[in-house]
């Protein structure tokens, strides 16, 4: 059963005025923080309550929190007011991390970091500290995660802030627990429960019970596990935290069926699931339904146990159950895309299906459960590489950022002396000192017109997100993207077409053919990732995920393809050799970021990109071939040709489609 245990995104007290904030709580909070906005003044008490209101709005409506967390701080801005801009990138952080955008949540929290630690407040750098930590805790990036985790808890020792000492041990525990290293993250669960017992709220006491029952069940200490859930389940009944509740239910549930005590399992199951029904927790409701369906499954074949505990005699009616609770569990797993809930449940649903004589359900249910586990083994697998790549790349980028900046640092420092020498020798002459003020602001105005231009080709050769995180930073790191759609372009028949064409009607019939490619890419927001040769590639999705990014390729594509075609009648009226591409897509994870110190480029890597250049040979001219992965999130969108499947060089037989147009 799939335990999910999630981090905590902490804040800081802000000093709002008390009739602005009262003593309400959710919608009722907002709407007086709502009814008081119109009469504040363009002050700091403004970007205070601005803050206010984007914190409030996270987990109910995070677009409405960006919305005036963005006004806060342009105002604070505005004012200059440094702790306004550290609350305001905070709570933007929150925001964005609650909508999956990790990439500007950590950009926000990064600039709260600096803003924190320029003010000296301990406190709240250490706070912003857990929240970096909860990010990449998110994207399973853990020694970043560990590394902000362990210097947040410094700070809070030397301060002796418990609360927070509390939290950062429960993150750094759960760490270890999804790493499966259980001692280390009982260690940390212990630490954190036993401060938080002499100090702490009863929730975050609830929490750490909730996580040391998980890890005794993860270590099969059924006892152990029982007794802490137990304690954490009077602790949620007592604070009437219905979503809690639901989850420690279903935890004891598990844990009594693991024990294969069915009456009592399926009693614990029963009331979670009416409970996560009102608080529409589908994810703990589909792995219940899971879980009864298993239930009923084993006691159909222990027909010892459907005796002793008189709950079926009847080995067909428990398996009846078991096929109606499975088939509700599928449905919910599938809906919230709980993939490991999924796999388990088919491959049940297989074997209730086989026990009732339905085999060729039980067949169909089997096929279903292989394509969902080989999904999840390759999911791992391509995490586990991209994470490995990006620490290797992050690890080589700091050591070459860090001697780079060393040299830039001393030759500054070289040049800081030879600047005061010529101050120092102009000092004595006013008409000196004018003519040096004059050949400043010449040089001054050269320098400025320099950055430009040096800011135009910038953005001409790496994505805008990317060159501005160049220039604050002196260093972009690379990205984990877990959903992209990239696009491979190649010219059929070039070497033949080079041969009756001389160099500079070659270069110019490519060259305008990639200029409109880039053209379409921009209009489409697909960014262009780079030509090699005679092939065009692109991507979309990047560097900021966005939902989109299937159809906005395949749009592109159909572009693409039109342009082709008239550039291909224009040629044949005129008598002249004339191009055809072959366009393939494929959709998944990359790692992203700028490759060399020297003519650097925005690259992207993994297996997603050596199959979309698959999706490319093995298409037709002309066409657009696209992947399944891809197809089944554009399917809705655009009429597809299933081309079955096809056999690609070292990736095996694969189902391709062409697209035909847009439904």
């Amino acid at each position: 059963m799939r335990h999910a245990l999630f981090v905590l995104f902490t804040f800081t007290c802000l000093g709002i005025p008390p009739k602005a904030v009262g003593q309400r709580q959710g919608q009722a909070r907002i709407d007086s923080l709502l009814l008081e906005l119109p009469r504040a003044s363009e002050d700091t008490n403004k970007v205070l309550l601005l803050a206010t209101l984007s914190y409030n709005y996270y987990p109910i409506n995070p677009d409405e929190g960006i919305k005036y967390g963005n006004e806060g701080l342009a105002l604070a801005n505005k004012l200059k007011w440094k702790f306004g801009q550290a609350q305001t990138n905070g709570y933007l952080g929150i925001n964005y991390a609650v909508k999956s955008d990790y990439t500007r949540s950590i950009a926000h929290f990064q600039a709260a970091l600096a803003a924190h630690e320029e003010l000296d407040n301990k406190s709240n750098v250490a706070t912003t500290l857990v929240n970096l930590g909860n990010i990449y805790l998110l994207t399973s990036d853990y020694p970043h995660a560990l590394e902000y985790y362990l210097r947040a808890l410094k700070i809070q020792e030397e301060i002796g802030y418990s609360k927070g000492i509390a939290l950062s041990l429960s993150n750094i525990g759960l760490i270890y627990k999804n790493q499966s290293e259980y001692a280390k993250a009982l260690e940390y669960f212990l630490r954190a429960l036993e401060i938080n017992e002499s100090g702490g709220t009863k929730n975050n006491i609830a929490n750490n019970l909730s996580s040391i029952g998980i890890v005794y069940e993860n270590q099969q200490d059924y006892p152990k596990a029982l007794e802490y859930f137990s304690r954490a389940l009077k602790i949620q009944e007592e604070l009437k935290v219905t979503d809690g509740i639901a989850k420690t239910l279903s935890y004891i549930g598990s844990v009594y069926y693991h024990q294969s005590d069915y009456e009592n399992a399926l009693s614990y199951l029963f009331r979670s699931t009416q409970l996560a029904r009102e608080v529409s927790n589908e994810l703990v409701r589909g792995d219940n339904q899971g879980v009864i369906g298993e239930a009923y499954l084993s006691m159909a074949k222990d027909t010892s146990e459907m005796g002793s505990q008189n709950l079926f005699r009847n080995k067909r009616a428990a398996l009846e159950k078991a096929r109606l609770y499975l088939d509700s569990a599928i449905v919910i797993q599938r809906k919230v895309d709980n993939l490991k809930g999924l796999a388990t449940s088919l491959k049940n649903l297989s074997e209730v299906s086989a026990l009732l004589g339905n085999y060729e359900g039980a067949y169909d249910a089997h096929n279903q459960y292989k394509i969902v586990s080989d999904s999840i083994f390759n999911m791992e697998k391509e995490k586990k590489i991209t994470q490995t790549a990006m620490q290797y790349e992050f690890d080589k980028k700091e050591t070459a950022t860090r001697a780079e900046q060393e040299k830039k640092d001393a030759i500054a420092q070289e040049t800081l002396k030879k600047q005061k020498l010529v101050r120092n020798g102009f000092i004595g002459g006013f008409i000196l000192v004018l003519l040096f003020s004059g050949l400043l602001y010449h040089q001054r105005n050269k320098i400025k017109a320099g950055k430009k231009l040096s800011d135009e080709l910038l953005l001409n050769i790496l994505p805008e997100k990317v060159a501005e995180e160049l220039k604050t930073k002196g260093s972009a790191d690379a990205q984990l993207i877990n959903n992209v759609t990239v696009l491979f372009a190649d010219i059929r028949g070039f070497t033949r077409i080079s041969e009756q064409l001389n160099p500079k009607e070659l270069v110019d019939k490519i060259n305008e053919c990639f200029s409109a490619f880039d053209h379409i890419m921009e209009q489409h927001n697909v960014e262009k990732i780079k030509t090699i040769g005679d092939a065009y590639m692109a991507a979309g999705g990047l560097p900021t995920p966005n939902t989109t990014h299937a159809g906005d390729v395949v749009k592109a594509a159909l572009a693409m393809q039109q342009f082709m075609h008239d550039q291909k009648t224009q040629s044949v009226e005129q008598g002249i050799p004339f191009f055809e591409i072959r366009i393939g897509i494929h959709s998944g994870p990359v790692i992203a970021g700028i490759v060399g110190i020297r003519k650097f480029a925005y690259d992207i890597w993994g297996d997603t990109v050596n199959l979309a250049s698959r999706m490319e040979s093995s298409g037709n001219a002309g066409k657009i071939n696209i992947s399944q992965r891809t197809y089944d999130l554009i399917k809705d969108q655009y009429h597809c040709i299933h081309r079955g499947k096809v056999s690609t060089k070292d990736k095996g037989d694969i189902d391709m489609y062409f697209v035909e147009g847009i439904i």
